[in-house]
């Protein structure tokens, strides 16, 4: 009887192994989202930092996780650790921008110029974090 519970124990114990082994390093696509097939909440780099700034809380209720629609001037174009084309969309204030990692680099933004992306946001550390965008004007 002890024998049973300890291989049932140890079963179950390999199988959440296994499965979490799985989901992290295979990420199977149907988890995936693609952001283009969702509509974004519209707002300006300038309006989404200023609320976030304003009432925090508020904000991570109503954009953490879900799409966003931001349009604005590039101030900076980089490519992050893994490769990804990373920008830095200016807002009024010039310690707090949105920061944006766009999911594919077709198109490279000019610095200086009007760009409007859509993609995920994650919250507000300095910046508002935005992740896998595409630009969509």
């Amino acid at each position: 009887m002890k024998k049973k519970i300890i291989l049932s124990t140890l079963a179950v114990f390999v199988t959440a192994i296994l499965a979490v082994w799985f989901f992290v390093f295979f990420k199977p696509t149907h988890f995936k989202r693609d952001v283009a097939d969702e509509k974004g909440i519209v707002v300006s780099a300038k309006d989404i930092v200023k609320e976030f700034q304003t009432n925090e809380a508020a904000s991570n209720k109503k954009y953490i996780n879900n799409a966003v629609e931001i349009t604005g001037e590039v101030t900076d174009v980089k490519k992050d650790q893994t490769g990804k084309t990373t920008l830095v969309i200016k807002s009024d204030d010039a310690f707090s921008n949105v920061f944006v990692t766009l999911k594919q680099s077709d198109k490279q933004p000019q610095t200086g110029s009007a760009i409007t992306i859509k993609g995920i946001c994650t919250g507000f550390l300095s910046d508002v974090v935005v992740i896998d965008a595409i630009i969509t004007k």
